[in-house]
């Protein structure tokens, strides 16, 4: 297993981070079999772990915490905050009220008394980057996060964050956990030129676009009756992305590797990008993802995926990116009814 440095934060990692949202209720509910599966991977030699507190609702963190026990000072761990976790307010958000409330569960679910990295999960358009990274801050200074981080942010954000810590004298983002793939290349644009910039480490989400990228769902194919497909089925059945699979298909056979394998071994080759995540449900599929993390692309095989799917290209968004309010809120892109007539 590939190690690389994560940013500038000195923290050495894997080039494979083991994903855990498959673990609990969304995916696979036996526990035990789930802490083999943790284990198998830190045995291969992977040493980066990333939950969220909103996995399965705060099931996953257990896992992972039954899991560390004896290892922990072995693994670098990371987890989320932002998701709503339970009804009434104030119970998600960037808030300081909610950061500093959902850093002591997370400690006590994961059974650790710090975390190595904790992540704003999304970005939070209602409260400001300040408040966040002053909350974030005062948990570095009192020994219960090590370094910290954002997920899903716009480059311009990452900017900003980047700024008023610089501002106001706040511990400054260090790494940053975007969506990236084949099929979702939109990344390569600006946010891995930010995080460059920054020095921060980015671990990316999804390199298989979901399942997309194992060759399991096919163009004119009938398609998998899973909670998969119900959970984000226009991704899964987008046309352009299939006729994309269908071609990386070739590709991938011609070159003498699975789908999933030539996949990650993409996503790992950026060199801004520090480590891909792994969402394994089954061991089985876990073994498979291990088989392959030592392969290397040659530059032959990089350049025909460019030309099936430029760089810096999105076949579509998944369904579960972040869209910014700009995009979802008509009052932020049309005037007033009565002044558009006026004008």
């Amino acid at each position: 297993m590939r190690i690389r440095k994560l940013g500038r934060t000195g923290i050495d990692v894997s080039a494979y981070c083991l994903g855990t949202m498959m673990f609990g209720k969304m995916g696979n509910q036996d526990h035990d079999d789930c802490v083999r599966m943790i284990h198998r991977a830190f045995d291969a030699g992977v040493n980066f772990v990333d939950t969220a507190d909103v996995y399965g609702y705060s099931e996953t963190e257990e896992i992972v915490g039954k899991a560390l026990k004896g290892r922990r000072d072995q693994i670098v761990l990371a987890t989320k905050f932002n998701g709503p976790m339970g009804d009434g307010p104030n119970r998600s958000g960037s808030s300081r009220r909610w950061v500093v409330q959902a850093v002591e569960d997370s400690l006590k679910r994961l059974q650790t008394d710090y975390i190595d990295l904790y992540q704003i999960h999304h970005p939070d358009p209602h409260t400001d980057i300040e408040e966040t990274l002053s909350a974030l801050t005062d948990l570095v200074r009192a020994g219960k996060v090590r370094v910290i981080g954002s997920s899903n942010l716009p480059a311009s954000d990452i900017v900003e964050a980047q700024w008023v810590s610089h501002q106001r004298g706040l511990h400054r983002l260090r790494s940053e956990q975007p969506t990236y793939s084949i099929l979702n290349r939109g990344i390569e644009r600006e946010v891995l030129a930010v995080c460059r910039r920054y020095g921060m480490g980015v671990l990316v989400w999804s390199p298989l676009a979901m399942g997309l990228l194992t060759g399991r769902y096919r163009k004119n194919a009938l398609r998998p009756d899973n909670a998969r497909m119900h959970w984000v089925p226009r991704h899964l059945t987008d046309e352009r992305k299939l006729d994309a699979v269908e071609q990386l298909l070739t590709l991938a056979g011609e070159a003498g590797h699975s789908l999933t394998h030539l996949a990650m071994a993409f996503a790992t080759s950026h060199p801004d990008v520090t480590a891909a995540i792994i969402g394994p449900r089954t061991m089985d599929q876990l073994d498979d993802l291990l088989a392959g993390a030592a392969l290397t692309l040659s530059d032959d095989i990089l350049d025909k995926i460019d030309a099936i799917v430029p760089p810096g290209t999105d076949i579509s968004p998944l369904d579960v990116s972040y869209t910014p309010p700009a995009l979802t809120r008509t009052d932020l892109r049309r005037r007033p009814s009565r002044e558009r007539a006026a004008a």
